[in-house]
């Protein structure tokens, strides 16, 4: 799978700042503008004690949800947990184990935000630019904004939304996947908006709270770190 090289990682927090801010502005937030056959998802697994890295990359089908490619990578810890710098630490090895899929899909979910960040340039929003792919944050919970909880019946939603200068700003939805369960947060990042994402999060989840891309990245990085091998 292509990644696109956008700029060199920096080494601490006010870099990292100051990138945000200077990429933001090129963030697209558009309808998506075909049906999603093949979704994939990305999840990292830390160990604190080795400081490293794994992640894992899933490409799950449609309707069926079936797992049809799964990518793997190792890397060192090289940036430190910072609140609302999350790809600065997570997105480095979530791309090499993305760059090792041969099915390119039609979206990517990450477990993270998107535009639902204080500098509206989140997790899946950094990484829509690397992969220039309609890209999704489903987070298990709420960065920034506010929202309604939605019924509690499978598909149910409500707008997570800022209030800033211009008034109220919806950044995503609460959405119930799974009834008796707390909803997942979604956010768009690159290349898709909120309805857009709302609906590939609902066609890729099955019978858990969690999306099914999702659950099997995570299954394939906590298998990495337990002494799988790339």
């Amino acid at each position: 799978m292509q990644i696109h090289s956008v700029h060199e990682w920096p080494a601490n927090a006010d870099g990292a700042l100051a990138l945000q801010e200077r990429l933001r502005g090129a963030v697209r937030i558009v309808p998506m503008p075909a049906t999603a056959s093949r979704v994939a998802g990305a999840d990292v697994a830390y160990c604190a004690e080795r400081r490293r890295l794994f992640a894992a990359a899933a490409v799950v089908a449609l309707p069926s949800l079936e797992v049809l490619e799964v990518s793997r990578a190792e890397r060192e810890e090289e940036f430190p947990y910072v609140p609302g710098l999350f790809a600065f630490r997570e997105l480095p090895a979530l791309l090499d184990a993305l760059a090792g899929l041969i099915t390119r899909p039609d979206a990517v979910l990450f477990d993270g935000h998107g535009i639902a960040h204080p500098r509206r340039f989140g997790l899946a929003s950094h990484a829509g630019l690397w992969l220039q792919l309609p890209t999704i944050g489903c987070a298990k919970c709420v960065l920034t904004g506010s929202f309604r909880m939605p019924a509690d019946e499978r598909g149910a939603v409500t707008s997570l939304a800022i209030e800033g200068e211009r008034g109220r700003e919806v950044v995503g939805a609460a959405v119930r996947t799974r009834p008796g369960t707390m909803p997942v947060f979604v956010s768009p990042g690159h290349l898709i908006d909120v309805e857009s994402a709302v609906r590939v999060v609902l066609a890729v989840t099955g019978r858990y709270r969690t999306p099914e891309p999702l659950r099997a990245a995570h299954r394939e990085a906590v298998a990495l770190r337990a002494g799988g091998r790339v």
